[in-house]
């Protein structure tokens, strides 16, 4: 049976892309596709490996599917920001469906349907549709087959959404949850930072390692993580700390378990991705950054063939830092190939302290040509005090709470806020011009 369902899915597949080919929509020549990598969700996955992002990544190979059996079952899209929304391709799988609704929504919580069928055949259903909204949903309710609902992609095209000529919104922390969940209420730290982060509403959620403490565990994360900042999980491109490397199961054993192939997007804890006129680089300062090794050659590259005009990069041990854990070179080569880049921004964990810097070389001289750095530990975890040296390029250095660093992302450049718990703005991050 599973032969038949590949040998199926590739005939499907050959067709799709023959259609894309030779048969670009009419009448929307103007719109771009405004879904590919954007954060998804949906109500069920029939594995681990075939999650809702699989549908928005542009890949020819790689798909969504529902668990079996079950209507319905959806899948849907954030676009980042309000859009236009003229056109909608589903690549469907041999797992498609007989009946579903196109639906658009501003928040995500009431839907206003675009398209819906009855009859569905499968194979690629290219939809002239006309609608605003942020968030796109496929909601099927009648599936074709004894299977789940599988897509080989959803793309919406339109105008609008994170690159619509606007700004977007990221939030940002590292060193988040301890050992207390949102049945805790405000008493729990990463309760407090999680409705913080909803509050803000971002495209996504960066963190900055030691996600879960002590361990990071997989049994960890789901007792604690999962119940505050993995609200958010779909949205999240994280990075592995040094806890996530104490799991006695192995090296971030419990953090790739739980993040699945976002988290390891090439088999690695190192991985990118653009939205919007930025280039994201998240790095695993937990394995060697050295000249030559494997993740600084590849981090070479991966700058070298990017082609956004502004870069971030984000791991967890900071290069430059006056708090408990001070100067750390480890990351020393990654701010070379980085700086050498242009990049903007770097921002790291581990010190539990919020530090902002004026942009630097990595030899700690001042140069507008720099990456503005901030460290911001402040997730949840205890705090820790500036114990070190204050080093020369260090602006603004706060301890003794808890927030998440807002960032506000243009085409051009970037600003951002040290929001606290309470909901107060901490530090103000001017804005900056991408070099």
């Amino acid at each position: 049976m599973l032969s038949r369902r590949i040998r199926a899915a590739v005939a499907l597949l050959a067709a799709g892309m023959l259609l894309q080919i030779g048969q670009a929509a009419p009448g929307h020549a103007a719109d771009g596709l405004i879904s590919q990598g954007r954060p998804a969700i949906a109500s069920s996955v029939e594995d681990a490996t075939l999650t809702a992002d699989k549908a928005v990544d542009g890949g020819a190979t790689t798909r969504w599917a529902s668990a079996e059996g079950a209507d319905p079952q959806w899948i849907r899209v954030d676009l980042g920001g309000q859009a236009t929304i003229s056109r909608v391709r589903l690549s469907w799988e041999v797992a498609h469906a007989k009946a579903y609704r196109v639906q658009v929504s501003a928040d995500g919580t009431s839907w206003t349907t675009l398209y819906s069928t009855s009859s569905g055949d499968g194979g690629v259903d290219d939809l002239s549709v006309s609608g605003s909204g942020r968030h796109v949903r496929v909601y099927g309710t009648a599936r074709a087959t004894p299977y789940g609902y599988s897509l080989w992609e959803l793309e919406v095209y339109g105008k609008g959404g994170g690159d619509g000529g606007g700004s977007f919104v990221v939030a940002a922390a590292g060193d988040i949850a301890g050992t207390c969940d949102a049945g805790d209420g405000t008493a729990c730290a990463h309760e407090r930072t999680a409705r913080l982060v909803e509050s803000i509403d971002p495209v996504y959620v960066l963190t900055m390692g030691d996600n879960q403490y002590d361990d990071g565990r997989l049994s960890e994360y789901r007792s604690y993580y999962a119940t505050t900042w993995g609200r958010f999980k779909h949205k999240t491109r994280p990075t592995p700390g040094n806890h996530e490397y104490y799991d006695p199961a192995g090296g971030a054993a419990g953090y790739k378990a739980y993040f699945g192939s976002v988290a390891t997007p090439a088999g690695k804890t190192y991985y990118s991705f653009d939205h919007g006129n930025w280039h994201f680089v998240a790095l695993d300062s937990e394995q060697s950054m050295s000249a030559g090794s494997a993740q600084v050659t590849w981090l070479k590259n991966d700058l070298a063939r990017n082609t956004r005009g502004c870069v971030a990069a984000y791991w967890h041990h900071p290069l430059f830092n006056s708090g408990s854990k001070g100067y750390n070179p480890v990351s020393l080569p990654a701010w070379r190939a980085l700086h050498a880049a242009g990049a903007d921004l770097i921002l790291t964990g581990h010190d539990h302290v919020y530090e902002r810097f004026r942009p630097q070389d990595p030899d700690g001289r001042a140069t507008p040509a720099g990456p503005l750095a901030v460290t911001a530990g402040l997730g949840g975890a205890d705090t820790y005090t500036f114990e070190h040296e204050v080093h020369p390029n260090s602006l603004v250095r706060l301890t003794g709470l808890h927030g998440v660093l807002k960032l506000t992302l243009s085409d051009t450049g970037f600003s951002g806020q040290l929001v606290q718990d309470d909901g107060r703005v901490r530090d103000t991050i001017p804005a900056t011009a991408c070099h």
